[in-house]
């Protein structure tokens, strides 16, 4: 399962590393002003993707019971 890639409505090409943490990518999103928006579900603009390694603490740093067996 772990060399799976994850895709589905709300991740897209996710993995899941041995401690069992689902490690995708994240975006930082701004709020559209009322005047920018074209519909009633455009809310944000995406201003980046920050990578997975960006946002997960490193597999050295896990305090993770499932890494020391």
């Amino acid at each position: 399962m772990r060399a799976t890639r994850i895709e589905s409505a709300f991740t897209h090409g996710a993995t899941i590393r041995k401690d069992g943490r689902v490690v995708r990518d994240m975006y930082l999103a701004q709020v559209k002003a009322p005047k920018d928006s074209k519909g009633e579900w455009d809310l944000y603009k995406i201003l980046r993707t920050i990578p997975a390694q960006e946002v997960t603490i490193p597999l050295t740093e896990s305090a993770c019971l499932l890494l020391k067996r």
